[in-house]
């Protein structure tokens, strides 16, 4: 009893019996003075008897119901108008509870992980039949922890659904802990609650006009801190835009490659039935059997994209046999395709001769034929030097040949990435950054530049000082994966409770 049963110890047991697909324990309270609720008069005199029904923690995966006679006392003092109560068992039950306390602990435990309907069918494995509004109800009375407003907070936003509703989430910046939901991520909102919460001296965030308004009105003596993984991506993004801009000069150096859109475009051009030619776009697309936003899309295009898009193919049953083929067809470039579908036969090919045709003309046999794409060209320039690989390294020395702009780019993304570790001295470097920036032709980077110009002291904040935004993006982490167990049907409410539970 002491080892099975060892929650009950509060009561007398006086019977457990085997109830097939439960475990039926009969049990009273013990012979004790209790004190009165009202005026603390201690009593053990017994007005009558109370049964109660109550569920405890299962054992041997079956539930544990426990017959409770529960003794109703009265109370000897005279001035009490409480002239009988029912006698509670504090630490095993609480009053109008079918329950015990530690059952009621671990169905909220799997309610706080899983929410409504999974912890209702995962406590069901467990032996303990509940249903999802139950199982709501009890992770809603999980008590809040006493939030002790930080010195130093991150904030930031989160869909609550995707391009039309998002909230804002406020978190202790040294040790990632929830500080706060808000409703929404306006510059009024997040001004209320820091008027309302001082104490605050510096404040993480990304590069939101509306949070540094909204720090600067109500706490213009903090610091705000720009988080460096935004700028560098936001660096990023201009990079990819001026790779892309400059396609045209670096693409030469890509073996050439039909394109339908290139088609589509000299189609356009040379037609006779053409838009340009004075034709109208519906009867274009009727007389070339293009779709209508096709012959829009393509019309106003002045010249073929020379954008490149490496192929993705999937793998075939004939990619083991690819240094045969590639072999055979160097020895006899006129080799018919059944002699090599049987000659891989022997070599324990079991296809059919479709995918080993399809293989020829797509040119697999032969060669990879990479094909740079702008992302591709992109990621070589973001890429620290030392971690590229020999032949990373020969396409990105062919493509800054191919193009004179890739050069002096290069030389600015590795300039920046170096300030990107916080020491004193980096905003008088970053100064001198965006001149040089500046001084070459290159757009998308000029518009970065005027970006960090607009929020400069909280970029020099976080290019010199040893704070971030990194946890707050933690937390924002765990928030998508607790919206996406909820199917966006729960309310902000409990989505708060749920966000600010330890």
């Amino acid at each position: 009893m002491g080892t099975v049963f060892s929650g009950l110890s509060a009561l007398a047991v006086e019977d457990v019996a085997d109830g097939g697909d439960a475990v039926a324990v009969s049990a009273r309270t013990r012979d004790v003075a209790v004190p009165c609720p009202v005026c603390g008069t201690p009593t053990a005199k017994v007005h009558g008897y109370h049964h109660r029904t109550v569920r405890d923690v299962p054992v041997d995966g079956r539930q544990v119901v426990v017959h409770l006679h529960v003794r109703r006392l009265a109370c000897p003092a005279p001035g009490c108008w409480r002239q009988t109560f029912h006698e509670q068992i504090p630490g095993l039950l609480e009053r109008h509870q079918r329950r015990t306390v530690r059952l009621v602990g671990q169905i909220s435990q799997v309610a706080r992980e899983l929410c409504g309907r999974a912890a209702a069918r995962l406590a069901g494995l467990l032996a303990v039949p509940v249903s999802r509004s139950t199982a709501l109800r009890h992770l809603r009375r999980l008590p809040l922890p006493h939030q002790a407003i930080p010195r130093m907070i991150g904030v930031d936003d989160f869909a609550l659904r995707r391009r039309h509703r998002y909230a804002a989430i406020i978190t202790d910046a040294e040790t990632g802990r929830r500080v706060a939901v808000l409703p929404d991520r306006e510059a009024a909102t997040l001004e209320s609650w820091l008027r309302e919460h001082p104490g605050v001296q510096v404040v993480c965030r990304d590069g939101s006009a509306t949070y540094a308004e909204a720090v600067r009105r109500a706490l213009p003596d903090a610091v705000q801190v720009s988080d460096r993984w935004h700028l560098w991506r936001k660096l990023c993004d201009k990079v990819q835009l001026e790779v892309r801009a400059h396609a045209g000069c670096w693409a030469t150096i890509n073996p050439p490659r039909r394109s339908t859109r290139a088609d589509h475009t000299r189609t356009l051009e040379q037609d006779p039935r053409s838009p340009r030619q004075g034709v109208g776009l519906l009867d274009c697309s009727l007389r070339l059997n293009l779709a209508l936003n096709t012959v829009k899309r393509y019309a106003r295009m002045p010249e073929p994209p020379a954008l490149r898009i490496a192929p993705a193919y999937r793998p075939t049953l004939v990619d083991p046999y690819r240094e045969p083929l590639r072999r055979r067809r160097a020895e006899d470039p006129a080799v018919p395709v059944t002699h090599l579908l049987e000659e891989i036969r022997e070599l324990a090919y079991t296809g059919s001769a479709n995918p080993l045709v399809r293989y020829l003309n797509q040119g697999r046999a032969e060669g990879n034929r990479p094909v740079t794409t702008p992302r591709h060209a992109s990621r070589l320039l973001l890429t620290d030097p030392e971690n590229l690989r020999p032949k990373e390294t020969t396409l990105l020395e062919k493509i800054a040949a191919a193009c004179p702009e890739m050069t002096p780019l290069a030389d600015l993304v590795r300039g920046f990435a170096a300030l990107l570790k916080p020491a004193e001295g980096n905003d008088v470097k970053l100064t001198e950054w965006i001149t040089t920036a500046r001084a070459i032709d290159l757009p998308h980077l000029r518009s970065f530049t005027n970006g960090l110009e607009i929020d400069r002291s909280a970029v020099n904040a976080g290019l010199t000082l040893p704070y971030h935004n990194g946890r707050t993006e933690g937390v924002n982490t765990r928030t998508k994966r607790i919206t996406r167990q909820m199917h966006g049907r729960a309310g902000l409410d409990l989505l708060r409770h749920r966000i600010l539970l330890p």
